[in-house]
Order: structure tokens, then C-alpha cells, then sequence
């Protein structure tokens, strides 16, 4: 083989090599949204530009499920927590300790968060929490984050997070919108208004994923949006699948485009994907597992 082939070669497997390098740089971002009360079943009945570009750009599933019971505290610990209520032990709609002894505690004197998690292997990492309803405040540790926002309304709590994400260009956050529960509870799930209510929240969504853009980290973001329960009449907490069906949808950097998810995925499996997108090591204790699908090959 004559000089310049080896030296052609050598740059080809160079350049491939750094193209390699490239396309495995880790994740820097993670944005959770959750919206209260939302139920799969209402993307059969709304149009949701934004949450329905982002299906088209990432994987998604209509069939993911809530934990027992299909209420708030559980739900939304168990998305963070990697685990369902039987570890955890928030197991009412609005525990605000565990009901029951959790199985381990972290440093921090609770069951083990994603938060925790990425705080303790990346010190530096800005974590932050904004939320519509006030029981999310019993479910992370607040020592572990650097934002801690409780607001009133979803569009406070909107503009809160869009200034957040501009301003600190968090590593991991999770924003919590209330509007479609409320009402669900006030006039009923499966109605005009319930669906006008989505319709709503899927407008404070463009606006979040707008502000990604405009802080310049989209091409290192991940985007996870998801429910903790969906509802029937003017309630949830049951046994039924139009309150236990939630969407789950993922998008951004390294995840497939335009994928149905075909796999069981449980709310807990949330924290367990966000702990594989930022390579932490995932309690014992965990029972959630990351949804392996979502990536690029």
C-alpha cells in the first residue's frame, strides 16, 4: 500500500472517528413537563400543534400508565422516584409525607429522586423545580435543587420557567402545569371545556419549547412530557383506563424521530429513562427501566 492510500485512509478513519466523538457527547439538558390530568384518550379529541411536532420529532406512546391509585402525590412522586407507592410510600392524592415507611432514604432523608441522583454524580448541575400545584413541593428535596418555584396559574407558571430556562439554562427541571385537572374537577373530563383546557396547556408548551430555542441549548436538550393521571367524570383516584392511560412523549437530541413506543412504559420508568439520557447510576432500590427504544442507533 503506497503513501498517499495510507494517507487517505488514516484522514478517513480520523474524520469518522470525530464525527463519532460528535454524535456521542452526552446530554447536557433534561426538560420534564408534566400536566396535571391529562389522560391519553384527549389526543383523539384535540388538535395540540405543539405536543403533536413533537411526537412527529421524537417517540411516543399513548399507552403509558399511572401507578395505584391514579391520583397526584403518587404519581408524580413515583416519576421522580423510580419507583411505584408500595417503595416510595406516597400513596393518597395529596401525601405530603410518606404514608408508608420508604423502603431506603437518601442523603437527603427521603426516598431517592432523580434530583438526588444527578446531584450527587454532577455537583455543579442546575436542577430546578416549577410548579402550579402546591403538593409538588413535598415531593423532591429542596436542598438537592437550585430552583424551587411554587406559582399561581399556569401561566405564571409558564413565564417562570421560560425566565428560568433563559436565564440559568438548567441541566434538569421539571415544570408542572395544573390547568386541564382543575378543570376536569370543576366541569368534567371528556367535555368541550376539558378539551379547550388542553388545547391551552398546549400553547404554554410552544412557549417553553420556543424559550429552549432562544436560550440556545435545543441542540442539547431533551424534552419529556408527560401526565400523572388522566380522570373520568369529574374525578380520578379509580380503576379505569380513561384515568390510568397517560401520554409519553420524548423528543430531542439522540432520539429517534417520528417512533410509536410499542413497549409497557409506567410513570416510573420517567426518572429511570432520564437517569440512562445523563449515564447515572440508578438506585437498588429502583424498580423503573429506562426506555432504550427512544435512542438512535
Amino acid at each position: 500500500m503506497n503513501y498517499s492510500i495510507k494517507f487517505f485512509l488514516g484522514f478517513l478513519l480520523s474524520l469518522l472517528l470525530a464525527q463519532n466523538s460528535v454524535s456521542q457527547k452526552p446530554i447536557e439538558h433534561v426538560i420534564l413537563i408534566g400536566v396535571d390530568g391529562l389522560g391519553a384518550y384527549a389526543f383523539k379529541s384535540v388538535k395540540a400543534p405543539n405536543l403533536r411536532k413533537l411526537m412527529k420529532e421524537g417517540s411516543w406512546t399513548m399507552q403509558a400508565r399511572s401507578v395505584l391509585p391514579s391520583s397526584s402525590a403518587p404519581n408524580w412522586a413515583s416519576m421522580v422516584m423510580g419507583a411505584g407507592p408500595e417503595l416510595h410510600g406516597y400513596t393518597t392524592w395529596g401525601s405530603k409525607t410518606p404514608d408508608l415507611p420508604a423502603r431506603v432514604l437518601d442523603e437527603y432523608g427521603m426516598f431517592p429522586t432523580v434530583y438526588s441522583l444527578l446531584r450527587k454524580a454532577k455537583p455543579a448541575s442546575e436542577i430546578g423545580v416549577v410548579y402550579e400545584w402546591n403538593g409538588i413541593g413535598y415531593l423532591f428535596p429542596k436542598q438537592a435543587v437550585n430552583k424551587d418555584q411554587n406559582c399561581d396559574g399556569d401561566v405564571a407558571t409558564t413565564n417562570a420557567a421560560v425566565s428560568y430556562i433563559k436565564e440559568k439554562k438548567p441541566n434538569l427541571m421539571f415544570i408542572h402545569l395544573h390547568d386541564v385537572d382543575s378543570v376536569g374537577h370543576n366541569v368534567g373530563h371528556a367535555t368541550p371545556e376539558y378539551y379547550q383546557s388542553v388545547e391551552r396547556t398546549d400553547t404554554h408548551i410552544g412557549t417553553i419549547l420556543k424559550s429552549i430555542q432562544e436560550a440556545g441549548i435545543a441542540d442539547k436538550t431533551v424534552i419529556i412530557f408527560t401526565a400523572d393521571h388522566g380522570g373520568i367524570n369529574k374525578g380520578h383516584g379509580s380503576i379505569s383506563m380513561q384515568e390510568m392511560q397517560i401520554p409519553w412523549i420524548i423528543a430531542g437530541k439522540g432520539i429517534r424521530a417520528n417512533h410509536e413506543i410499542t413497549e409497557s412504559i409506567m410513570t416510573f420508568d420517567t426518572s429511570a429513562t432520564i437517569a440512562m439520557l445523563f449515564k447515572l447510576k440508578t438506585p437498588q432500590v429502583w424498580i423503573g427501566r429506562p426506555v432504550k427504544s427512544i435512542l438512535n442507533k
